[in-house]
């Protein structure tokens, strides 16, 4: 079962890779299209994403670092270029949220959520081109994010700015989100970059500031009663929604062990590994469907589970069943990462275009959405292969 599933996760990383090398690239503006449709064909004038463009960054440096396949070189090469001319704000520091097809600067505001995709990047193109203007940049990106959005009454980071750094009212990533100041999303996240940041810039404060968020999660996001995350808060705290997000729970069950194991804090280990099966249980009785896949999310307050598969939730509970079993071998957990493979194969990689669907109704409809654009992107479902085939040994 184990070798099995490994050599699955190695093949369909070469599909996914390949993918993203041949369809997405913009000869004629440069970088990468704004937009693909599931037919794989390119929305003109669609606007180009920071946090699309940081993920194909950073999902190409891994395969490379990963494999040394100079092909996947080229791409993050040409990522990183694009990335460093177009969206990088050298006027006011952080990254625009996009840019037009032409590249000129678009929606200009500072969502911290992007600014730490562009860091989690950098650091992992660092570690292959060991440049030391990339790490500078990295570092002057953690630096922005510190200055503006750390916040030292409360505890946590702010979500969102204007250009200037300055208050915005909309603060929301997407429409579905809630217009809260601070957010499990971001902050995941930004616990994510910050600890690939740590890997190549081993630096005193940036550890503290690691504790810190792992301490908060503890502390205010994480329910322990339920094993669940809360989603939204308001400055001081206080939780702003009660909607269950199961995809983000698996990602949060490996991803803050993970943080801890870098910054070797023992204590910080030993809870985050026994919370991991926590979380991993609880989405396993209520998130995981007897098909394999994980479903979306439940609206706690309505009773009412929101009966769609999207693609990158199956993808973190693939990465958070196999951390479960590296963890607990003896129990059930592998065979839930072989059943949502299974899931995913037969459901929502596209077999006729490549690449992986945005998701599908509960009676198995795809849905019509991008097959690249905005969210929709390789960094979840290479991740979820480069990850796997790591783990499974």
């Amino acid at each position: 079962m184990q070798p099995t599933l490994k050599t699955a996760l190695q093949k369909e990383l070469v599909n996914i890779l390949s993918y993203w090398t041949k369809y997405m690239p913009d000869e004629a503006h440069g970088g990468f299209y704004g937009k693909l449709g599931n037919d794989n064909i390119p929305l003109p004038g669609a606007v180009k994403g920071a946090v699309l463009n940081a993920r194909i960054l950073w999902t190409f440096a891994a395969a490379y670092n990963a494999s040394a396949n100079p092909l996947y070189l080229a791409m993050a090469d040409k990522a990183y270029h694009y990335f460093a001319a177009h969206f990088i704000d050298a006027t006011y520091g952080g990254v625009y949220w996009t840019v037009a097809e032409n590249g000129q600067p678009a929606e200009t505001k500072k969502q911290v959520y992007a600014i730490a995709f562009a860091l989690y990047a950098y650091s992992e193109y660092y570690k292959v081109t060991q440049d030391a203007a990339v790490l500078a940049v990295a570092i002057e990106l953690y630096q922005s994010i510190e200055a503006h959005s750390f916040d030292p009454v409360h505890g946590g980071y702010c979500e969102a700015f204007t250009r200037e750094w300055q208050e915005i009212s909309d603060l929301r990533l997407s429409d579905k989100d809630a217009n809260e100041k601070k957010t499990m999303n971001t902050h995941l996240h930004v616990v994510e970059a910050y600890a690939n940041l740590y890997t190549i810039w081993p630096d005193e404060k940036l550890c503290t500031q690691i504790q810190g968020l792992l301490r908060l999660f503890y502390d205010k996001i994480i329910d322990k009663k339920s094993g669940h995350l809360h989603l939204f808060f308001d400055e001081q705290w206080t939780v702003k929604s009660s909607n269950v997000s199961y995809g983000h729970d698996m990602e949060a069950s490996w991803l803050l062990p993970e943080a801890a194991e870098i910054i070797q804090d023992e204590t910080l280990i030993a809870r985050y590994r026994e919370l991991a099966l926590v979380m991993t249980n609880a989405t396993i009785t209520g998130g995981l469907d007897k098909d394999g896949g994980l479903w979306y999310e439940y609206e706690t307050a309505q009773r009412h589970m929101i009966a769609e598969k999207h693609w990158w939730p199956q993808a973190e509970a693939l990465v958070g069943f196999i951390h479960a079993w590296q963890l607990q071998p003896q129990g059930r957990f592998l065979q839930h990462a072989v059943n949502t493979w299974h899931f995913i194969e037969q459901h929502i990689i596209d077999k006729a275009n490549g690449e992986w669907f945005w998701g599908v109704y509960k009676d198995y409809r795809v849905m019509e959405e991008d097959k690249a654009g905005l969210w929709k992107c390789p960094y979840h479902n290479a991740r979820a292969c480069l990850e796997g085939i790591k783990r499974l040994g």
